[in-house]
């Protein structure tokens, strides 16, 4: 069995808590805040009661809080019928790039006034924005050009590519002739034999991270892109990496942060790390969750630091799959079958608020364009002139004109 692991602050650094392990019996994996030094992830066998060890964690003099480090998933939900822009393959030029027409003139681009905003006030974003996702496929045409160094903190190498989650080996040539389902919210334009091997549960959120930076691009095509791997194929992840990830992307010129995960319960730790994001001048975006109710879930839940973003249809009217709250929710953004960059130079259509968050993330960097210290409280005030659709979608729908 794995060992417990544990997520645990001691100001006084390392020595202090490696201290506290030589007389508990525990192990200081690494540190996660940086050069900061005072965020520790803590492992101990799996024999070991983690709940007392908690207890006893907490008792130790130095130790300012300890918590387990909860394992996480990126945010799906079910797709229907593949939209018609996924067979509008035809090449067009979107900001010095080849990209499909299906994806650069989308019904979700129109919904939110996409093109008009950036020729009519010349807009088409800057500063970097970090995602916290299963990483990015470095190679996409499409992308490549707005990828800054990022990091892959699954397996601690740098680069942030989710390439290395698949055998490259067993990838077809795609034939992109018509699109497949790959996973509960994804529809990707890919040959049946890479289709199906990406049906594997192993799987289920491979590409989720080049989707997410494919949505962020169509809103602001020449903001950078930093890629921040946090979460395997199969779409789980520690508590312990989406913090390094976070204090990684704040330390190193992240302007925005755009996170399409949630966790259900409350973790300090996490507040701690948007917090000082905030204080440092970054932009927060979450996802509200895609459990169709009024529920709670964190990142987005730290409603001061971030902003959470629900799901809506092509319609104007809340996805069902969405989360919702006046309290809870900022804004809304389409979210349903949603057309993006997917690995190995192809498309896919996304279902959920992971895809509706990038759009906010891009909007934010569209704001950088004409306040470049753009602030968090700056970007929900402008971002809040929304087009209103019910309270329980707070602000309403994301209109950017």
């Amino acid at each position: 069995m794995a060992d417990n692991r544990f997520i645990v602050r001691d100001p006084a650094g390392l020595a202090s808590i490696q201290n506290v392990c030589l007389i508990l019996g525990c192990n200081v994996s690494g540190g996660l805040d940086g050069s900061l030094g005072q965020v520790f992830l803590v492992t101990t066998p799996s024999f070991v009661d983690p709940n007392a060890f908690l207890g006893f964690l907490r008792s130790q003099p130095g130790v300012s809080n300890a918590e387990l480090d909860a394992l996480l998933h990126v945010l799906q939900a079910s797709g229907a019928t593949p939209p018609t822009g996924l067979y509008d393959m035809s090449p067009v030029n979107y900001f010095g790039t080849t990209v499909w027409h299906g994806y650069a003139s989308q019904p979700a681009a129109q919904i939110i006034n996409l093109p008009l905003t950036q020729t009519t006030y010349n807009v088409t974003g800057s500063g970097i924005v970090a995602v916290i996702d299963t990483g990015v496929d470095p190679t996409n045409p499409v992308l490549a050009g707005v990828l800054v160094s990022g990091y892959d903190f699954t397996h601690n190498v740098q680069g942030g590519s989710e390439l290395g989650d698949v055998t490259q080996s067993s990838m077809a040539v795609l034939d992109q002739t018509r699109p497949a389902q790959v996973n509960q919210s994804s529809m990707a334009v890919l040959d049946q034999n890479t289709a199906t091997m990406l049906q594997n549960p192993s799987y289920a959120a491979f590409g989720h991270g080049t989707m997410v930076s494919g949505i962020i691009h169509l809103v602001a095509p020449t903001a950078q892109i930093m890629p921040l791997k946090a979460f395997a194929a199969d779409g789980s992840g520690y508590t312990s990496d989406v913090l390094r990830a976070i204090y990684y992307a704040t330390l190193n010129g992240a302007n925005i942060l755009s996170m399409s995960f949630s966790f259900p319960s409350y973790s300090l730790e996490m507040m701690r790390v948007v917090w000082f994001a905030d204080r440092k001048g970054v932009v927060s975006v979450a996802s509200a969750g895609n459990n169709g109710n009024a529920a709670w879930l964190y990142p987005a839940g730290y409603v001061t630091l971030v902003m959470g973003i629900a799901s809506t249809t092509n319609d104007d009217t809340r996805s069902s799959f969405s989360n919702y709250g006046e309290d809870y929710v900022w804004i809304a953004a389409p979210g349903e079958g949603i057309i993006t960059t997917y690995p190995f130079g192809t498309y896919a259509a996304g279902w959920g608020t992971s895809f509706s968050a990038p759009f906010v993330s891009g909007a934010a960097a569209l704001l950088r364009s004409v306040q470049p210290n753009l602030t968090e409280h700056q970007a929900a005030r402008a971002l809040s002139h929304a087009k209103y659709i019910s309270p329980e979608l707070g602000n309403g729908r994301l209109d950017l004109y």
